[in-house]
């Protein structure tokens, strides 16, 4: 007999999903969501493109599930498929992009409920400087930092997220930090440049920018939510 839902791991649930459990992806989409969509909107800067990759992801997750061979986490998993839908936009609007700092109420998403109405101006501006910096990254680049800097993954987990090498998210992450420096010397932090262990979570007391909030700022709820999704695969 099934365990109950909640207490089934996700190797489980995904395999309950394909074996046609309605309710099976829907816990899924429940314990990873706010990650998801933590490094969505990290990546892409703007809540409806982080919006739309998400559920993009999800609705892909939810048709490919079949094919996962447990190779990988099933977290690691979803955050590839992520990933990728964030690249994916990221290289379709590297012509037409603007900078997230140009719209107030958009960088205000990525602070805290708390800061984004009393943080200090020069806080504010100190998280504009620096989404601003991140935002003129190559889109590999870029993915890599958000992964390791900003939400903490080990190197290792951040490698197995974008099916690369260790040493290609090492690089990635210092050509990055190397382009960030000269444009983040004069701001407050001490995190841009420091290559984290690789054994453990990377962030920092006084890290460059706050968690995206989880209780106001998540992706869609359950699969009925994914763009086209709620249906068989």
């Amino acid at each position: 007999m099934d365990r109950p839902i909640d207490a089934a791991d996700d190797q489980e649930l995904l395999a309950r999903h394909v074996a046609g459990d309605p309710d099976a992806f829907g816990e899924l989409v429940r314990r990873h969501r706010d990650r998801l969509w933590a490094v969505a909107l990290r990546t892409l800067g703007d809540r409806e493109e982080a919006a739309d990759a998400v559920q993009d992801a999800l609705l892909s997750a939810f048709r490919a599930a079949r094919t996962f061979r447990g190779q990988s986490a099933v977290t690691t998993w979803l955050h590839r498929i992520t990933v990728n839908a964030c690249l994916d936009r990221l290289r379709k609007s590297a012509t037409r992009r603007t900078s997230p700092v140009d719209d107030t109420a958009r960088f205000e998403q990525l602070l805290e409920p708390h800061e984004s109405a009393e943080a200090p101006a020069e806080r504010q501006d100190l998280h504009r400087q620096l989404l601003a910096a991140l935002a003129t990254l190559a889109p590999d680049q870029r993915a890599a930092l958000v992964l390791v800097d900003m939400q903490g993954y080990p190197v290792a987990e951040a490698a197995r997220i974008l099916g690369v090498p260790t040493g290609t998210v090492k690089s990635r992450c210092a050509r990055g930090r190397a382009r960030l420096l000269p444009m983040l010397t004069h701001l407050r932090v001490d995190t841009v440049g420091n290559e984290p262990p690789e054994g453990g979570r990377n962030r920092t007391p006084g890290a460059s920018v706050p968690p995206v909030s989880e209780s106001t700022e998540t992706g869609p709820a359950d699969p009925a939510a994914v763009k086209g999704g709620g249906g068989d695969a």
